[in-house]
């Protein structure tokens, strides 16, 4: 028996136990196998999450990787999944928290419904934060090797400036909104721009304080800069969560369902994150990073297009697992010595 694994996995275990025994005993069956499908829908949307995170998280103490694992989770679960989205239809639909609380609990189809009037301007925050996660790897990040040549390639020749990226992303934002939505293009836009601040200001942050950290003891981040990157890790994960909400409308409109099915799933995420970085997958598997930054470079888009066009969540969530999925083969067949997850 593998005592690792169970070492990392079992809290999403019980949770995901309790989870399902407290909706079958108040709700019956049918409402625990709904949740158990929330819960696949979670970890299938949020795969390449966790795979990022995996990577900021290798850099933070062991102090805030702990911090990520208790109260992260708890920010995850009850800030990111439930609080959020209500605080988001609150000021996109000018409504007080309360009556958005009572909408949720006793209208749930009313209240999905604002939450996908609010989808737009969320989505071009989304978007413009994951675009400069994307090119912010793609430009600044040494690889190795490249695993799609001709792109990585190209766009490893661009300006190692820290302008470059956010340029890019603005000039992207303006043109899609400009040519899709021009009757909310500066709403889209002053969205948008906020998406590229955000990640400008915390990857800021993190690269100064990190660097004051490392001068002091070239050990692991703590302190001011590991709390800048988690703070990176929980904006990352609002970007993703968004998604899934919205997607786990298709299944249910029942809000409590929805809560207690994501939640429980993005503990199963947080666990996969900490058992990427305990076992060094991303070493081992050179271009599972790679491939988890296109799943999100293509995320970024569905989001930047949501304001014309509009993709099956479903859709989405299984082309980044399948862009990860090849990326792993691709991995192995480079290094088909690497033992196996």
């Amino acid at each position: 028996m593998n005592f690792e694994k169970i070492r990392i996995f079992w809290l999403a275990a019980l949770i995901t136990l309790i989870v399902a025994a407290l909706v079958w005993i108040y709700l019956g069956p049918q409402a625990a196998l709904i949740a158990g499908l929330l819960i696949i829908l979670e970890i299938t949307f949020s795969f390449e999450n966790a795979v990022i995170n995996a990577k900021t998280l290798s850099r933070l103490s062991h102090f805030w990787q702990q911090i990520f694992m208790t109260i992260g989770i708890a920010i995850a679960v009850f800030g990111m999944r439930i609080v959020f989205p209500l605080v988001l239809v609150a000021i996109t639909g000018q409504i007080s928290v309360p009556a958005v609380l009572d909408l949720a609990l006793n209208h749930p189809h009313e209240y999905s419904e604002q939450l996908e009037s609010s989808m737009p301007t969320i989505a071009a925050f989304g978007s413009a934060f994951l675009m400069m996660v994307f090119l912010h790897y793609f430009i600044f990040e040494n690889k190795g090797k490249h695993w799609l040549k001709p792109f990585e390639g190209l766009i490893a020749r661009l300006p190692k400036s820290w302008l470059t990226a956010p340029l890019l992303t603005l000039v992207v934002v303006l043109v899609v909104n400009g040519l899709l939505a021009p009757q909310l293009f500066m709403t889209l836009v002053i969205a948008g721009v906020m998406g590229i601040v955000t990640h400008m200001l915390i990857s800021g942050l993190i690269t100064v304080l990190e660097h004051r950290e490392l001068a002091k003891s070239g050990a692991l981040l703590t302190g001011w800069a590991g709390f800048a990157g988690f703070l990176y890790l929980e904006v990352l994960d609002a970007s993703f969560s968004f998604d899934g909400v919205i997607g786990a409308f298709a299944i249910t409109d029942s809000v409590i369902l929805i809560a207690a099915g994501l939640g429980a799933g993005a503990v199963w995420v947080r666990s996969m994150t900490v058992y990427l970085v305990r076992h060094k997958t991303l070493a081992k598997y050179v271009f599972l990073e790679q491939g988890a930054h296109y799943a999100i470079g293509l995320l970024a888009i569905v989001l930047l297009l949501n304001s014309k066009v509009h993709v099956p969540e479903v859709v989405t969530g299984l082309a980044g697992v399948g862009i990860i999925i090849v990326a792993l083969i691709a991995s192995k067949r480079l290094a088909p010595q690497v033992e196996r997850i």
